[in-house]
């Protein structure tokens, strides 16, 4: 059974504890939060200071906070993990030992995910806290992958592109259809089909429209139509993009 001290009970926080708390090798023993949540069957504190022993104690709260709070932390020598995907190992206090347990996957509280499906990535400064890491990891999920923070730095740079950028650019497609009394429903058939090609094909393989095509008369259209719109220079330099990759 590993033991596990939850630092913080946000959007990842609590989607690590509800996974964490219904796994059969895992045991969330208590949850740090600055506020008390009444649905919590799980011991609480408020007090850094009332932290109890455990096998892994996760920081799972802003990256700008992570260094400061893992300084704070009022013991030595134990294993002390963050879930950022931005932030480097060394940002966690050098009073303990270090590691990564970064789950690769976006979370709204009210949105379930299935964790089984989500890869975690891994690091640790020692063997011993790597291996457990990995068996942490292999409770919740079916792919663990050791990476250094060099390399997820940059995987989570290509997060936020597929991610967050394509999100935003959901939203300016919500925002033209409204504008023009159109229903954004009907490009949902559009967006998953586009995300399922690329589960067999890669996406330059996948990638269509008129910039692949070089269809000049119809991006000349499309600018025309966007003349006096905030997105049209977004949509030249992503044209743009997309003639240059060779795609």
């Amino acid at each position: 059974m590993i033991t596990i001290v939850l630092l913080g009970y946000g959007n990842v926080g609590q989607h690590l504890y509800n996974v964490m708390e219904a796994a059969k090798d895992v045991d969330v023993v208590q949850v740090y939060n600055r506020t008390k949540h009444k649905t919590l069957k799980t011991p609480q504190t408020q007090d850094l200071k009332a932290l109890v022993s455990a096998d892994v104690y996760i920081i799972a709260i802003p990256d700008d906070a992570i260094g400061e709070f893992s300084e704070s932390l009022p013991f030595k020598n134990r294993l002390v993990v963050h879930t950022s995907g931005g932030a480097h190992m060394d940002v966690l206090s050098s009073n303990n030992l270090r590691g990564i347990f970064y789950p690769l996957q976006t979370f709204s509280k009210i949105t379930k995910v299935d964790f089984s499906t989500i890869p975690i990535c891994v690091e640790a400064e020692n063997e011993a806290d790597l291996q457990l890491l990995k068996k942490l990891g292999d409770c919740i999920s079916e792919k663990v992958v050791e990476i250094s923070s060099s390399a997820r730095e940059k995987l989570h740079v290509a997060a936020v592109f597929v991610n967050n950028f394509t999100n935003h650019l959901y939203h300016i497609a919500e925002t033209i259809t409204a504008e023009n009394k159109l229903d954004f429903n009907l490009l949902k058939p559009l967006i998953t089909e586009t995300a399922r090609k690329i589960e067999t094909l890669s996406p330059a393989q996948a990638q269509t429209g008129p910039a692949k095509r070089n269809d000049k008369k119809t991006i000349e259209k499309h600018l025309k139509l966007l003349e006096n719109s905030k997105y049209r220079d977004l949509y030249e330099h992503l044209t743009e993009s997309i003639e240059n990759s060779g795609e």
